[in-house]
């Protein structure tokens, strides 16, 4: 009998859904064209997804805490063009790449500032200011690619784990479970769900949701800058708008991984899948060699996907919620 509930409980799991979902995605792409598993198309498949990965960690934790960044790819872009004027000017790449990321907290700063003191709405801010930073990357690259002939800063980017597994990819699952770790197993990460749940409880609790929302758009665009380090070592070059298509790939991950739009829920294990998920689809597009704008197309029906999961699944959790206190009565 316990086995029937631990089993049902496993089909009914979001994730386990999720998993379902990957799964069709991945046999419906190598149906149509066998190439789409070839352990080439693989390792471009953990390339492309580590960068997405390394953004939608942040995404994930500043959604879970009720907050939203829509410069994010904006930030990343500009850690990637900091981060190359800074060893083209002749600073060892380990410290460019610290002052990248300490920059990178400063723009998460900003919005945090912006919204949490000033009272913006964070999709205005956030919109706001990425149209400052895309202005700023064109103005410090006059709108032309950086190159970084630096060797040693490729490994970031371009190595491989025992020469098979990109090490992006390995740097994405390490920032998973660490911050998977923080969020389940922390007293920090216990207070993200709950301001994010519910501000007045959290408030109530001696919590201060301005204080840890802060914390979290600065982590937010120290990975968000990361990720476009990252992308600077695997081209050999910074460019200002190498990721301006992809600006909702990390949010569209991790909702799409369970993590709620409206705050208090999801997990980095819903969150790989989602990134997966996501990945995995756009790979597909681009081996089926369709036209750039059905991929637009199909990439906003994806998001608009997520966010109808996304409702659905926070009218569920509403129930419950509403339930279990009609129980306590």
């Amino acid at each position: 009998m316990g086995n029937d509930r631990s089993l049902r409980r496993v089909i009914k799991s979001k994730n386990t859904v999720l998993i379902a979902i990957l799964a069709a995605v991945v046999l419906m792409f190598y149906l149509l064209n066998s190439n789409y598993l070839s352990g080439d198309n693989l390792r471009g498949v953990m390339q492309s997804m580590s960068i997405t990965g390394i953004m939608a960690v942040g995404a994930a934790c500043l959604l879970i805490g009720g907050g939203i960044d829509l410069a994010t790819s904006m930030e990343a872009l500009f850690g990637g063009v900091l981060c190359g004027l800074l060893i083209k000017a002749g600073i060892p790449w380990p410290l460019s790449v610290l002052l990248t990321l300490a920059a990178g907290g400063l723009i998460g700063g900003a919005v945090a500032y912006l919204v949490a003191h000033l009272g913006m709405m964070p999709f205005i801010a956030s919109i706001a200011l990425s149209n400052v930073i895309r202005g700023v990357n064109l103005v410090m690259t006059n709108a032309q690619n950086v190159p970084v002939p630096t060797e040693g800063f490729w490994v970031l980017g371009s190595s491989n784990v025992l020469n098979i597994i990109p090490t992006p990819f390995v740097i994405m699952l390490i920032l998973l479970v660490i911050y998977g770790l923080v969020l389940h197993k922390t007293q920090f990460g216990r207070n993200i769900y709950l301001i994010g749940g519910n501000q007045f409880a959290a408030r109530l609790s001696g919590l201060s949701p301005k204080k840890i929302r802060t914390i979290l758009y600065v982590n937010n665009g120290v990975l968000a800058a990361f990720s476009g380090i990252v992308v600077a070592s695997r081209m050999h070059s910074a460019s200002p708008s190498s990721l301006s298509d992809s600006q909702m790939d990390a949010i569209t991950a991790a909702i799409l991984g369970g993590v709620s739009f409206m705050g208090g829920s999801g997990g980095m294990g819903g969150c790989l899948i989602g990134i997966l998920l996501l990945n995995f689809f756009n790979n597909g597009l681009n081996v089926l060699s369709l036209e750039s704008h059905w991929q637009t197309i199909a990439q906003g029906a994806l998001l608009i996907a997520a966010l109808t999961m996304d409702y659905f699944n926070e009218k569920s959790r509403e129930k419950s919620l509403k339930a279990g206190a009609a129980l306590k009565q």
